[in-house]
């Protein structure tokens, strides 16, 4: 049996993987927030509190469709290049990954959810299938963690669980959820409805937590170890430019909505903005991570 590209071989010293391509780690970051959307969407469905509509539920299953299957697409072309699909490249490879199964079985009850939705969402059927895409997407998240591009192998250390790749995904998947509502045309323009505040409220604490998350791994990789006080931090060029993208463009974004004006153009800008500032953040830090041979579990 084949040994994985992510694991050393018996008695072989781990040796630090190459920096990933830009591409790869991107159609991660996108197909991660592919599962945050459908991850709450489904979470609403299966307490009953998603809104009513037949579009209202395709519109964000047919976002993250597009963002998850970017890379599975990708990987299929017949060309050396492009980065496989969770170590596995369809129609090359005779059987998919585990973690490529789990991605896989995603797609089940996306479409059960897609072919359920008739308008009015209190059907049991349809909360059911809300609840088996919320536990399928954050399944997947936790479980293909070790399967990221450019993860070096070695334990993980602490700062770094899969919980921070979860809340990422809920968070970007939260701002493109928060583009569906703004570009309502029956939401009138203005400051965010009192109905709404406190999804805006939810989504400006997971980013703050999201920060915490992100600078406790950036800390791990501080030269001569994260336990002597006196190594200076090393940051690479971009950091800061990625962090404002990911997170405080957005937040500022989520404040101007819920004080003056909640429009799909500042909902867009939001979204766009984290989806770009993410995928930078992860390929500058995947790519210390190859430079310093340090464990990066994403």
């Amino acid at each position: 049996m084949p040994v994985p590209p992510d694991v050393p071989e018996t008695g072989s010293p781990a040796r630090p993987s190459p920096a990933p391509g830009a591409l790869a780690v991107a159609l991660q970051v996108a197909a991660d927030t592919g599962y945050g959307i459908w991850a709450l969407q489904g979470i609403g469905l299966a307490l009953g509190i998603y809104r009513s509509g037949r579009g209202e539920s395709l519109v964000p299953l047919l976002i993250g469709l597009v963002l998850v299957s970017a890379g599975l697409v990708v990987a299929s072309l017949r060309r050396a290049g492009p980065p496989d699909w969770y170590g596995w490249r369809p129609g090359r490879n005779a059987r998919p990954t585990r973690e490529a199964l789990t991605a896989l079985a995603t797609y089940l009850p996306m479409l059960a959810v897609a072919g359920l939705t008739r308008g009015d969402n209190d059907f049991w059927a349809t909360r059911l299938a809300g609840a088996l895409l919320m536990m399928a997407c954050l399944g997947h998240l936790l479980y293909s963690t070790h399967r990221l591009p450019g993860r070096v192998p070695g334990p993980a250390p602490v700062a770094a669980l899969p919980v921070g790749r979860v809340m990422a995904a809920l968070f970007g998947g939260g701002l493109w959820l928060w583009l569906c509502v703004a570009a309502d045309s029956n939401v009138p323009v203005g400051p965010a409805l009192p109905e709404h505040q406190s999804w805006l409220l939810v989504l400006m604490i997971m980013a703050l937590l999201l920060g915490l998350i992100e600078g406790m791994r950036w800390h791990t990789l501080r030269p001569g170890g994260a336990d002597d006080a006196r190594a200076p931090a090393r940051l690479p060029k971009g950091r800061f430019i990625a962090a404002v993208l990911s997170h405080a463009l957005p937040c500022v974004a989520l404040l101007l909505a819920d004080r003056w004006q909640a429009s799909g153009l500042l909902a867009a800008i939001a979204a766009v903005s984290n989806l770009v500032g993410r995928g930078w953040e992860q390929w500058l830090y995947r790519r210390e991570c190859a430079r310093s041979a340090e464990p990066c579990p994403g």
